[in-house]
Formats: structure tokens, sequence, C-alpha cells
């Protein structure tokens, strides 16, 4: 249950400034002296559409995790991995195709606003609530 939480105060958070981030720059608006200042004002009153867009891809992203847990064999550091391939997959087809200049800096662009915080969400149930298993003496 503790790491649907992470997943879901994390994920909405970072993706949606990603995506914010990502929207300015290929608009060409971060080339202008005041884009700093607005970016973060129109971040802080865009929040609420981030978590009510990006809570059920988030909740998804933290169901992939939970399934990968469960394979034995699969480590942390490759889980986080193919997590955030996933998710890197899954935005970069959501929204890398939204505008007609579509090209590989703007899939790659699209593609981080979902592997950044899936990867980060990951690490941080890997980190602060994953239980030690236990090894097995030889």
């Amino acid at each position: 249950m503790k790491r649907y939480l992470v997943f879901a105060l994390v994920g909405p958070f970072l993706a949606g400034f990603l995506l914010l981030l990502t929207s300015t720059y290929e608009s060409g608006y971060w080339t202008r002296n005041d884009a700093a200042g607005k970016l973060f004002t129109i971040f802080f009153m865009t929040l609420q559409y981030s978590y009510l867009f990006g809570l059920l891809p988030s909740l998804m992203i933290g169901a992939v995790d939970d399934i990968l847990l469960h394979i034995k064999w699969l480590g942390p550091v490759p889980r986080m991995l193919l997590v955030g391939l996933f998710a890197f997959i899954a935005a970069a087809l959501t929204y890398g195709s939204r505008e007609p200049g579509s090209g590989v800096l703007q899939f790659i662009l699209y593609g981080l606003v979902g592997f950044v915080p899936a990867t980060i969400a990951s690490w941080l149930v890997h980190k602060f609530f994953e239980k030690a298993q236990p090894t097995e003496a030889s």
C-alpha cells in the first residue's frame, strides 16, 4: 500500500513539472527573460490538474513496479530501470505525437516525463519501504 502512496504523491508532481518544462521548451517560450518565474507560477496554479490527470497513470506504473517486485531473480536496480522504461514508452507514445513537429528530441523529452518520476518513485519505495529479504546461508 505504501508503494502506491509513494507513486501517487511523487509521480504526478514530478511528471506535471517535467511536462510543463518540456512544453515550454518545445514552444520556444523558454528563451524569454521572464520564463523561469512564470514557469513556477503556472506549475503551482496547475498542480491540481497534474494530480487529477496523473494519478491513475502513476498508480498503473506503481502496479508494474509491484508486479516486477515479485520476480525473485530481478534485483532492485533492473526493476527500477524496467519500470522507468515502461513509463518512458507510455509517456512518449501518449504525449510525443500531440504536436505537428514530432521528432526524436520531442519523443525523448516526452518520454523523460514518464521515466524520471517512475524511476525516482521506484527508488524511494526501495530505499525507504521495502524490507530486506533474508538470504539463505550457503
